[in-house]
């Protein structure tokens, strides 16, 4: 099985044929009806059915719930669709043309409604989750699912003599309790245990506990346990964060074992003998094939049309629901029991080929649209976005290394390869080495949760007799853009109330952007982000960069971000989000100045809260007198409260790199388009003349 999950991949890709279809064609030259190397036995089944439910939880840890929630009526339009064009279509041959009864009738509509997302495994390589049609073929798959599974459960309750208004009655109730047990206590037993516990194959055991369970719960009131699974997936998304170490582990093993297996286990079922020897079932097999792939084609061309979508999108919606798998392997094989024989094994017989045929038309359509998306969203600037080099992280303590490193991860620019740094620092007076074989364990462990994420950090150990210098001179020379900080501490562990020396001497010698951090928990963790902005902060030249920075913080963690900003500073801020993250949950809360926000913060802060105040150096133009006293109010108010303190970039060294077009398409700074602004304000107040 190894070797051909190794290979299988490895000879389709140079044959430019998408992987999936050589795992299911693997399949079929091992399995009994091919070379007969391989029995199908209870470990396929198993381990198909851990596949199966990997695709499904996928699907919902990865989805972007701001796109859901901005595409999820679009999306629920494109689910009728794809359901009732081929239900209707299914009926209509199958009791008009094919002549069987009403019942089996309804059984093939089913079969032909539901579909599997064979191929979302693709569009997770081309990073394309977000994308609109890729949401509505998700939405469209849950809901396909479900409403194909459920009207089979009133067949066959109803062909066996069950349907009474109980019976339905209790199912319902059932559904409507399951659903709302799961989404009210996952994610907060998940965010208890995974603040609680680091190791992280317990917090990957965790994770996949918690899908089965929600699998088992929905079995039990009647549903489909991959329909459990991506309600899993759906409901611990804002906890698992997407480019997160554990994210990793979990797309890692799934993808390197459970989902081939399960696609192996597909093409092992396929047997094209028996298909080929009888005209019959030759000629129900092609008629269900094509009603079934016509069909899913024509509602995602009249998806394309309502929507004025283009071609790509129209062939992306066709490929994520095109692929007919679990689902119609589940309905077949309950319509073909003994004590229901609702149909004859020729339509066993044409399922299992339109399995084969639509999975490798959905791979192909899939893989196409992909790389046609990929060429029209990846624009040159918008892939720079905020590039300013490196996101530096000094790591100084054991505890602290593994929330700094998962901070800084969801920091950088994930566009920009080789953007992340920890460095490590020792002094030249210590006498036996410690300091130094401490950095470098922590460095070490810092690139494996990188790795983990499949992040490239690159580790620099220094030796110096200052550490602010050495830290400012490292940021020269890997041109770093910001650097991260833990907060001054005492030796006990609480916050000292002031900056510290190295801290001060970093903020006097460099003009970049400096954070300064406290988490008392994974920042993936975190229930919301609450940001207090001072005013005139528009004024800086980091402005945007900082914003930037917590607005993916707030994309990796799935969290909504309250914003405390002064009328003006408020009015720049809700226009970049409207332009650049549509998405994100956020509000803007209009604050007449820093003091009395300060003093009123302590009170809508909870401990499961990430605080980020952006301060300003001495002599710029958005510093108050206030500021200087943040490291006291932190200490005081906010001892028991995740922290983050930015001092942004300002004047100082060259900041070309951020930059922005013009309306004439001319490049301009954000310092000279600030300073502009600035002045345009400023003089307005006074008449022309004067």
């Amino acid at each position: 099985m190894l070797i051909v999950i190794l290979l299988a991949p490895i000879v389709f890709r140079r044959l430019h044929i998408p992987h999936i279809i050589g795992l299911i064609v693997a399949g079929m030259l091992i399995g009994q009806h091919g070379l007969n190397l391989l029995e199908r036995d209870a470990s396929f089944e198993l381990f198909g059915q851990v596949g199966i439910y990997y695709i499904m939880v996928l699907a919902g840890l990865e989805m972007d719930m701001g796109s859901f929630r901005r595409h999820g009526r679009v999306g629920a339009g494109f689910g009728v669709l794809t359901i009732g064009i081929p239900f209707v279509c299914g009926f209509v041959v199958a009791y008009w043309l094919l002549h069987y009864t009403v019942t089996a009738s309804l059984v093939i509509s089913c079969l032909l409604a539901s579909h599997t997302l064979v191929t979302y495994p693709i569009v997770g390589r081309y990073g394309l989750s977000k994308h609109p049609s890729v949401v509505y073929g998700i939405i469209a798959t849950a809901m396909a699912s479900f409403a194909a599974l459920l009207i089979l459960a009133i067949v066959v309750q109803t062909h066996r003599g069950l349907g009474g208004w109980m019976h339905w009655m209790l199912f319902v109730v059932g559904i409507v309790v399951y659903v709302a047990a799961v989404a009210y206590s996952f994610p907060k037993v998940s965010r208890w245990f995974l603040r609680r516990n680091e190791d992280p194959v317990t917090q990957y055991i965790f994770v996949l506990m918690m899908v089965f369970l929600s699998a088992f719960f929905a079995s039990c009131v009647g549903l489909e346990g991959l329909l459990g699974a991506f309600l899993a997936g759906l409901v611990l998304n804002r906890t698992i964060p997407h480019g997160g170490p554990l994210m990793g582990r979990l797309e890692f093993v799934g993808n390197a074992l459970f989902v081939p297996y399960f696609l192996i286990g597909v093409g092992m079922i396929i047997d094209v003998r028996v298909v080929l020897s009888d005209v019959s079932t030759l000629w129900l097999c092609a008629v269900i094939i094509v009603s079934a792939i016509a069909s899913k084609w024509v509602a995602a061309l009249v998806m394309q049309k309502l929507t004025d979508g283009q071609s790509s999108e129209r062939q992306m919606m066709f490929g994520l629901t095109n692929s007919h798998a679990a689902g119609a392997l589940a309905i077949v094989m309950i319509a073909t029991e003994p004590d229901l024989n609702l149909m004859d094994t020729q339509v066993l017989n044409a399922t299992v080929l339109l399995i084969l045929v639509s999975c490798i038309l959905s791979s192909l359509a899939t893989s196409a649209a992909a790389r046609q998306l990929m060429l029209q969203t990846s624009e040159l600037e918008r892939n720079r976005g905020s590039y300013h080099g490196k996101c530096l992280t000094a790591l100084a303590y054991p505890q602290t290394v593994d929330n700094l490193t998962q901070l800084s991860m969801m920091i950088r620019n994930p566009r920009i390869g080789d953007s992340l740094m920890g460095l490590a620092i020792s002094m030249d007076d210590d006498p036996n080495d410690a300091m130094r074989a401490q950095g470098q364990q922590n460095l070490e462990k810092a690139r494996e949760i990188a790795a983990a994420a499949d992040v490239k950090m690159s580790t620099m150990s220094r030796v110096s007799s200052n550490v602010a210098s050495a830290i400012v001179h490292t940021m020269r020379e890997v041109d770093a853009g910001e650097v991260i900080l833990g907060l001054h501490e005492t030796e006990d562990g609480r916050l000292a109330g002031e900056l510290g020396v190295v801290t001060k001497s970093i903020l006097s010698s460099t003009h970049r952007e400096v954070i300064l951090v406290r988490l008392l928990m994974p920042p993936g963790t975190v229930r919301r982000i609450v940001v207090a902005v001072p005013p005139r902060a528009e004024y800086e030249v980091g402005f945007y960069k900082w914003m930037e920075h917590v607005c993916r913080i707030a994309e990796q963690t799935g969290q909504p971000m309250r914003i405390h900003a002064t009328g003006d500073t408020g009015q720049y801020i809700q226009e970049f989000m409207q332009e650049h993250h549509p998405l994100l949950r956020h509000e803007v809360i209009a604050e007449k100045g820093m003091g009395a926000l300060l003093v009123r913060l302590p009170s809508e802060v909870n401990p499961d809260h990430l605080l980020v105040l952006v301060t300003s150096r001495k002599g710029f133009i958005s510093h108050t007198a206030a500021m200087n006293t943040l490291p006291s109010v932190i200490a005081r108010s906010f001892s028991n409260t995740s922290v983050m303190l930015i001092y942004p970039d300002q004047y100082g060294d060259p900041q070309e790199s951020l930059s922005v077009f013009a309306p004439n398409g001319q490049t301009v700074t954000q310092r000279q388009m600030l300073f502009e602004k600035w002045l345009d304000k400023a003089f307005s107040r006074y008449p022309v003349e004067s």
